[in-house]
């Protein structure tokens, strides 16, 4: 089984973002999706689920109106989308989150 994993961090208070929706999908054709977790990043602002992954692409969205309020940021979703090609691998992208930006990078 494969992990996804990230740690959310609010570069505004330097916290980390505790409450952050995030969705796991996977893309199987240009008009169907299936959404694999839908989650809550926890008090450390983390969030880490087991996939039975399939070859493909997927996207990892993160919820982020839900946090900052919506008069603050005109971002409502940041997206990244990747393939999952090995099943045993850990996928982990952690982001820093601000109501006018994001910053993604990836780890092993």
């Amino acid at each position: 089984m494969a992990t996804i994993s990230s740690h959310i961090l609010d570069s505004v208070t330097g916290q980390s973002a505790v409450g952050i929706r995030v969705e796991l999908v996977r893309i199987v054709s240009d008009s169907e999706r299936q959404t694999v977790f839908d989650i809550l990043s926890d008090r450390e602002g983390r969030i880490s689920e087991t996939v039975a992954a399939e070859d493909g692409e997927y996207e990892l969205i993160f919820h982020t109106a839900d946090y900052f309020p919506v008069d603050h940021s005109p971002v409502s979703k940041a997206i990244v989308r990747f393939n999952m090609q090995d099943n045993e691998k850990r996928y982990h992208m952690p982001m820093m989150l601000a109501p006018h930006s994001h910053s993604l990078w990836w780890s092993e």
